[in-house]
């Protein structure tokens, strides 16, 4: 991963804290309902091994999402995510309130979004992400938009870029290749 220019390596390696939104970043955006109304969500192994390895290099994972899902719950909670933020209607007052309780600056922190109620979290931090599927609109506001979908391993790619510019992603690696 060094296809990436001088200025995004430059805000990857502030990252202390990588929050992301649910639905089209971390899942494809499809909802699921089934009979019962209970909703259901696919989420990426590969997406999920990366947010545990990017953990494990010292960088926090949040979670702050516009909607409320037993799924997402239980799926932070397999993947060891302590800051959970469900319902959120104010992204940005959320993602900033969060800065303050880790004493963190913006530049320390970084969105992966895609859409536009990401914008504002997004435009507050120092590394914004949005995937190929979002609008035009998100995209422009975006340091860095991923190659691969939301759901089909997004996050893992801006993982491993956050890794790879930090200089932790072969010790990560590493325990895999011995």
């Amino acid at each position: 991963m060094t296809d990436f220019s001088p200025e995004l390596r430059s805000r990857a390696q502030a990252i202390r804290l990588m929050a992301f939104d649910v639905d089209g970043v971390l899942t494809d955006g499809k909802l699921y309902l089934n009979d019962a109304g209970e909703e259901m969500k696919a989420f990426n192994t590969l997406d999920g091994h990366g947010l545990k390895m990017l953990q494990a290099s010292g960088v926090a994972v949040a979670i702050i999402t516009g909607r409320r899902s037993r799924t997402v719950e239980l799926r932070a909670t397999n993947l060891g995510i302590q800051h959970v933020f469900q319902g959120v209607e104010d992204k940005r007052s959320c993602f900033l309130a969060l800065l303050a309780e880790l004493q963190l600056s913006p530049a320390q922190a970084g969105f992966m979004g895609d859409d536009v109620v990401d914008l504002p979290p997004m435009r507050s931090s120092g590394l914004a992400v949005s995937v190929p599927a979002a609008p035009a609109v998100v995209q422009q506001h975006a340091h860095w938009v991923t190659r691969r979908a939301g759901g089909e391993g997004a996050a893992r790619e801006l993982c491993e870029l956050i890794m790879a510019a930090q200089g932790t992603l072969d010790a990560q690696l590493a325990r895999y290749l011995d």
